[in-house]
């Protein structure tokens, strides 16, 4: 059985707090956790039980309480860059020929609520969304690991929803992944934290990812389109670092992002040009495109299994 937790406070000056999350009801578990390792390490039991209690004692209305990020820092976010066939297609890559995992990180500073603002900074004018699964890391890493997916459930603790937010005109001007996608609130998680069992975990094999802005619909695709899968994933970053508990794995976005990469012709003529000029360019036929974000626009997503047993919720963020 899955099982949806949040970390949430009711009142401003309250101290933190886990729940299980059942029919908009928050049921408070009674551990104190601090982080999500240390729920993931000592209070998972305790989430589960509650979930199968039928006389929970305590309950909150979800209405009623503030939902934080249910990934806490320090943490590592490592992501995945143009993992969707569809998205690679937009690229100008071909999936079929790509040998290669694009791997790079974000600051966990960027981590914020599903229901928070993102802050466009005024130095930014091309912001862009990216709707993503995360996986949250269950066990140590410290070496080398052959990850197969009969083993996820041993590796992978739960997933959420995230939204790798990105300031193009930094990111590919300046050739900085994590520059660009890293500033303060460009890292919406959660709401929730679905815990997995091990009969579950095939899920993350099959979920609709959903990115609205404005009520419009900009992305929509399945993790079974995914081309390099979790498993073969964590195998390879085991090779290059240590992960830890709690620590946040996003696995790429699809199509449909604001960005636009140029004909190869054109980016073949464009290499030809000054530096200076070649971005001015760059910059200038982007702000063209009315799909990137702007104060006042109200960015949705969701991923959900299509039989409704995983229901990651729902972010709704403004940009500010």
């Amino acid at each position: 059985m899955v099982c949806n937790v949040v970390r949430f406070k009711k009142t401003e000056s309250d101290a933190v707090a886990w729940g299980v999350l059942e029919n908009n009801v928050v049921y408070p578990l009674t551990g104190s956790y601090a982080t999500t390792r240390e729920l993931l390490n000592n209070g998972k039991e305790e989430a589960f039980s509650l979930l199968n209690d039928k006389d929970k004692k305590s309950d909150i209305c979800l209405s009623d309480v503030t939902i934080l990020s249910p990934v806490t820092k320090p943490c590592l976010v490592l992501c995945q860059g143009a993992n969707y066939r569809e998205h690679m297609i937009d690229s100008g890559m071909n999936p079929d020929h790509k040998k290669f995992n694009m791997i790079f990180n974000k600051s966990d500073a960027s981590i914020t609520g599903a229901n928070n603002d993102i802050i466009k900074p005024d130095h930014v004018n091309l912001l862009d969304y990216e709707v993503e699964l995360g996986l949250i890391i269950g066990t140590e890493i410290s070496k080398s690991e052959t990850i197969t997916d009969n083993m996820l459930s041993k590796y992978i603790a739960g997933i959420v929803i995230g939204n790798d937010v990105s300031a193009r005109d930094v990111q590919v001007p300046q050739m900085q992944f994590f520059k660009g996608k890293s500033y303060r609130t460009f890292c919406p998680v959660g709401p929730v934290l679905c815990l997995l069992s091990e009969d579950e975990i095939g899920y993350i094999h099959n979920l609709e990812l959903t990115l609205t802005v404005n009520d419009e619909v900009r992305q929509q695709d399945n993790t079974k389109n995914l081309v390099f899968k979790p498993a073969e994933t964590l195998t390879e970053l085991s090779q290059i670092t240590d992960m830890h508990v709690g620590d946040l794995i996003m696995t790429g976005t699809p199509s449909g992002c604001a960005l636009r990469i140029p004909p190869p012709l054109v980016q073949k003529i464009g290499a030809l040009l000054p530096e200076p000029v070649k971005w001015n360019l760059f910059n200038k036929t982007q702000s063209r495109r009315r799909e990137y974000l702007n104060a006042g626009d109200v960015v949705r997503t969701t991923i959900r299994s299509l039989d409704g047993v995983i229901d990651l919720g729902t972010q709704e963020n403004r940009v500010v």
